[in-house]
C-alpha cells in the first residue's frame, strides 16, 4: 500500500520577528505558508493514490488563539475523508494533550491516537495496523516506544511516534529512544516526528525516518520541505521517496570571496549565489540570509556593515528574493603588519579580561539579558564576549588592510 508521512505541520505559527526584515505582504505570505503547505500534502494524498496519511506530531504549534486554526485542519481532512484516504495522528509537545485546549470535530477518516497509552488502531479492508502513542504533556521524558505492542501478524504495520531519537542535537529530548529500540519493535515503516531535518534513522529491512517539517519556519530551517511517500508491503523493505511541499523557503548562503579583491567583485559573486538560490526555489516565495567569508582585501569594505547590507538588499530585491540578513565573516589577508594587530588588541584591552568586558557589558545585561540568555549573544558566556571582541578586532584589522587602502 502507498502512505503519506509528514510531521511537524506548526499549523499557523505566528512566525515573530518578521517585521525585522519583511514587508506587509511577504510577512503575510510567510504565516499563511504552513496552511498553503498542509494544502499541498492533502492534494499529494490523493494525487499519489494514498491508502493513509500519517502524521507525527505537532500538527499545531500550540493552543490556538480562536477556532480557526482548528477549523481549518478539519477542511483538509474531510477533503481526504471525501477521497477515501484514512488518518493517524499522534500529539507532539506543541500540540499535546495538556497544550491544546480546544477542539473541533473531526471527520471519521481521522484517528486520534491515544495518549495515555500506545493504541493499536487496525484496519481490516486496508490490512493496516498502525501504531502509536501521543503526548500527554508537553515534556514527555520516557521512552514510549518501549511499551508500543508487537506486530499483527498479517498486516502491514506502521509505528507512528514524536521522539527525539538518540538525542536528536538541536531538538529538546522528548520520548527518547534508540535505532535499536524502533527496529526491536518489528514494523514495517516507523513514521517519525519531531526532528526538523530529513532523516532515515533505520534503513535496513525495518525502515525507520523523519520527513522533517512541512514548512520552513525561520532562517534555522534551511532547504526544501515536504513529506513522504511510502509504498510498503507486509513483511518487505519500505520504500521512501520525498516530496517538497514548501510554499516559502529559506536559504543559506555562503558566497567564499577568498582571492576577490575589490567590493564589486564580491557583489558579483553575492549576486551569482542569489541567483542559483532563485533557480533551485523552483518558483517558491525565497528568503535568503546572506554570509560572506574568507580572506579578502575587500574585507575592510565589507566591514561597513549598513552599507553591505543596502547593497545586497537591492540585489536581492530585483530578483524577488527577501533578504533575511546580509552579514561578512570575511578576514583580511594573512600578510596585514601584525603590529596592526597588536595595536588594536591593546587598544580594546586583553579579549581574556572577562571581569573588565562584563562591566562594559552590564548596561546591556540589565535591560536585554534575560531575552539573551541562551542565544548565540547571550552575555553571560566568557566565551560569547570574548568571541565578540575577536570579531571587532578582526574587522577593524580588515579596514586597515581595506582595499582603499
Amino acid at each position: 500500500m502507498r502512505i503519506v508521512h509528514a510531521a511537524d505541520v506548526h499549523l499557523d505559527s505566528p512566525l515573530r520577528g518578521l517585521s525585522r526584515f519583511a514587508d506587509d505582504e511577504t510577512a503575510h505570505g510567510l504565516r499563511r505558508a504552513s496552511r498553503r503547505a498542509l494544502e499541498n500534502l492533502v492534494h499529494l494524498a490523493v494525487s499519489e493514490g494514498a491508502q493513509a496519511l500519517v502524521l507525527a506530531g505537532d500538527v499545531y504549534d500550540g493552543d490556538w488563539p480562536d477556532y480557526a486554526t482548528g477549523r481549518f485542519f478539519a477542511q483538509q481532512m474531510d477533503v481526504l475523508h471525501q477521497n477515501r484516504v484514512k488518518v493517524y495522528v499522534v500529539a507532539g509537545n506543541h500540540d499535546a494533550q495538556s497544550v491544546v485546549t480546544k477542539a473541533v470535530r473531526l471527520p471519521d477518516n481521522v484517528t486520534v491516537m491515544a495518549t495515555d497509552k500506545a493504541q493499536t488502531a487496525i484496519d481490516d479492508d486496508l490490512g493496516l495496523a498502525v501504531h502509536g502513542q501521543g503526548f500527554a504533556q508537553r515534556a514527555v521524558t520516557e521512552n514510549l516506544v518501549l511499551a508500543y505492542p508487537e506486530r499483527v501478524r498479517g498486516l502491514v504495520n506502521v509505528g507512528l511516534l514524536h521522539t527525539a531519537v538518540d538525542g536528536a542535537e538541536g531538538h529538546a529530548t522528548y520520548a527518547p529512544c534508540t535505532p535499536h529500540d524502533l527496529a526491536q519493535c518489528d514494523y514495517d515503516y516507523f513514521a517519525l516526528g519531531h526532528v526538523h531535518q530529513r532523516r532515515v534513522v533505520n534503513d535496513g529491512q525495518r525502515v525507520a525516518a523523519f520527513p522533517g517539517n512541512l514548512q520552513g519556519r525561520h532562517a534555522g530551517e534551511t532547504g526544501a520541505k515536504g513529506a513522504l511517500v511510502v509504498d510498503v508491503e507486509h513483511d518487505q523493505r519500505a520504500r521512501t521517496r520525498f516530496v517538497p511541499l514548501d510554499v516559502a523557503r529559506w536559504e543559506h548562503l555562503s558566497v567564499d570571496a577568498s582571492g576577490l579583491r575589490t567590493f564589486d567583485e564580491v557583489l558579483d559573486a553575492v549576486d551569482s549565489a542569489l541567483d542559483d538560490a532563485r533557480a533551485s526555489a523552483d518558483g517558491r516565495r525565497l528568503v535568503a540570509r546572506v554570509t560572506v567569508t574568507g580572506s579578502t582585501r575587500a574585507a575592510g569594505a565589507l566591514g561597513r556593515r549598513e552599507h553591505f547590507h543596502e547593497q545586497v538588499l537591492a540585489l536581492a530585491q530585483r530578483k524577488h528574493i527577501t533578504l533575511e540578513k546580509a552579514r561578512s565573516r570575511a578576514l583580511a589577508p594573512q600578510e596585514v603588519n601584525p603590529a596592526d594587530r597588536e595595536l588594536l588588541e591593546a587598544i580594546l584591552g586583553n579579549r581574556a579580561d572577562f571581569a573588565e568586558l562584563a562591566e562594559v557589558v552590564r548596561p546591556l545585561q540589565r535591560d536585554f539579558g534575560r531575552h539573551l540568555r541562551g542565544t548565540e549573544l547571550d552575555l553571560d558566556d566568557d566565551a560569547v564576549l570574548e568571541r565578540v571582541v575577536g570579531a571587532a578586532v578582526d574587522g577593524l584589522v580588515a579596514r586597515l588592510s581595506a582595499e582603499e587602502g
